[in-house]
């Protein structure tokens, strides 16, 4: 068996903890390139890490999308650093026992990964595609407020749904309602529910937000801007040329977690 770690850059409490881990177990263990630094080893970059029998990330929320986006079906174990905590429902005290009995486990053949349902989302435009996202896609303007912003047609399953001038628009999936969704208040939805939320961003004459179904075809007509920009779960950006149709569908695989169950609603009564 072979573990990866990612720990979250220029934390230390994560590196020492993925110290930690490394020196409590008796399988194969490597770790990402900026916390091999500090523990003084040679680490891999964190793509090199879908190889690997279970990828543990060390940090926040914003740690463990970085860790998923690269490591495809790689079954992900969340330690939590941060504040919230609702993709990782580990708690550093309990770090290194829980990896210990992901091994005793893998190595007994009883399986404790379980597949979010909850598929991520693909963004694709003429001839591009963004890395899948666990949490929302964003189509936005260059800017955002008054003189900002574009002109959108939201289209599911080539229904007009809506329309106009707005900051931008957001796709997300129910584990991301609570990211970006939410500080544009937008609903949330619980992880168990299957489905994709619309929402626009300070939209002019807008709608209110919406869930569709899983299987629906989101398409995102931007215009009437110096250019339009896709990002998936804020970090990976493709700027395009406007008159543009961006298309988002929940049909890229699945996050596989291991370890504890996440408790939605304890996470919730961290929010502020």
């Amino acid at each position: 068996m072979q573990i990866g770690i990612v720990g979250q850059q220029d934390n230390p409490r994560a590196a020492s903890l993925a110290g930690d881990i490394r020196d409590a177990v008796d399988v194969s263990v490597v770790v990402d390139e900026t916390t091999g630094e500090t523990l003084g080893t040679t680490g891999i970059s964190v793509d090199e890490m879908s190889q690997c029998d279970l990828v543990v990330s060390i940090g926040g929320d914003g740690t463990f999308l970085y860790a998923a986006r690269w490591i495809g079906s790689t079954p992900i174990m969340g330690v939590n650093l941060g504040e919230v905590g609702f993709l990782n429902a580990t708690a550093p005290e309990n770090a290194v026992p829980t990896v210990q009995e992901m091994i005793e486990d893998h190595e007994s053949g009883d399986s404790t990964v379980r597949t979010l349902d909850i598929p991520r989302l693909s963004a694709t435009g003429d001839g591009w595609t963004l890395p899948p996202a666990l949490n929302e896609i964003a189509v936005m303007g260059p800017n955002r407020g008054p003189n900002g912003g574009l002109t959108t047609e939201v289209r599911v399953d080539g229904s007009l749904y809506t329309g106009g001038h707005a900051d931008g628009v957001l796709v997300a999936t129910p584990a991301g309602s609570t990211a970006y969704n939410l500080s544009e208040s937008g609903p949330l939805v619980h992880p168990n529910v299957s489905g994709m939320i619309l929402n626009e961003m300070c939209a002019r004459d807008g709608m209110p937000p919406l869930v569709v179904d899983p299987d629906a075809v989101v398409s995102i007509r931007a215009d009437d801007a110096p250019a339009a920009i896709a990002v998936s779960d804020g970090r990976i950006h493709k700027e395009v040329d406007p008159p543009v149709v961006i298309t988002v569908s929940a049909d890229a695989p699945p996050v596989r977690i291991a370890g504890p169950e996440i408790d939605f609603f304890t996470a919730l009564g961290k929010l502020d």
